[in-house]
């Protein structure tokens, strides 16, 4: 007979390692995986070789930095503990109405250029047929209209919304407007992926944020893995 004996080993914190581990690899490669991406995408888009380059660097770079549109002024009630004598009232908050401030902006790599990119697509669509202008104002308009409903805004966070539902909406509907072949597929589709999440999202659910966010309200304030970035390119390599 056999002797088998069952040693107590700790698995676990092993198996905690190397998830770890392999975590850490992944966030080391995601951002050469994302650049691989994005000079993919750009390819597909008909940039100059000259602009390709410098946008994909100003996308990174300007993901730092914020340009403030306006300011929007509220007061909020703020509960203040006040002791008096004896400690009277020390357990019984009061409410002081304060004036606080909401500074929108918008991020130079996670909005402008983007944008930037999406008009330069369309400067582009003007020598195309009149199906390619189709798709665009369908695709477009389709994924606006998806964003802002699954759009959820949140205090203290931003707007939140499942990150493959702008680029699949906007590779849907480029699939079903446009054949296999037309070289327009994928600025159609980058256009709807940029303006979805931009428009139906941000824009058309800025006076909520204004009402429920305080500080700093960022368009695109997540830079280069913000929702409008990820949406276009992910749009741009799918077709």
């Amino acid at each position: 007979m056999s002797d088998i004996r069952f040693q107590n080993r700790p698995v676990l914190p092993a198996i905690g390692c190397g998830t770890l581990l392999l975590l850490s690899l992944f966030l080391c490669l995601l951002p050469f995986v994302l650049v691989d991406a994005m000079q993919e995408a750009f390819s597909r888009l008909h940039l100059p070789a000259f602009a390709a380059f410098p946008a994909l660097v100003g996308i990174f770079a300007g993901s730092l930095i914020n340009i403030p549109l306006y300011r929007v002024a509220r007061t909020t009630e703020q509960p203040e503990l006040l002791g008096g004598p004896f400690l009277i009232g020390a357990f019984a908050p009061r409410f002081r109405r304060m004036r606080t401030e909401t500074i929108v902006a918008v991020n130079l790599g996670g909005c402008v250029i983007p944008l930037l990119i999406a008009i330069w697509q369309v400067i582009h669509l003007f020598a195309a047929s009149a199906p390619a202008w189709t798709a665009l104002v369908i695709a477009t308009s389709a994924n606006i209209y998806v964003c802002f409903k699954a759009a959820r805004p949140v205090p203290g966070v931003g707007i939140m919304m499942p990150g493959f539902v702008s680029p699949l909406t906007a590779v849907a509907v480029t699939w079903l407007m446009l054949s296999a072949d037309s070289p327009d597929r994928a600025s159609v589709a980058f256009v709807a992926g940029i303006l979805g999440p931009l428009i139906g999202a941000d824009v058309l659910n800025l006076r909520t944020l204004e009402r429920l966010s305080t500080g700093v309200l960022s368009i695109g304030g997540a830079g280069t893995f913000d929702g409008i970035v990820l949406s276009g390119v992910l749009a741009a390599l799918l077709v």
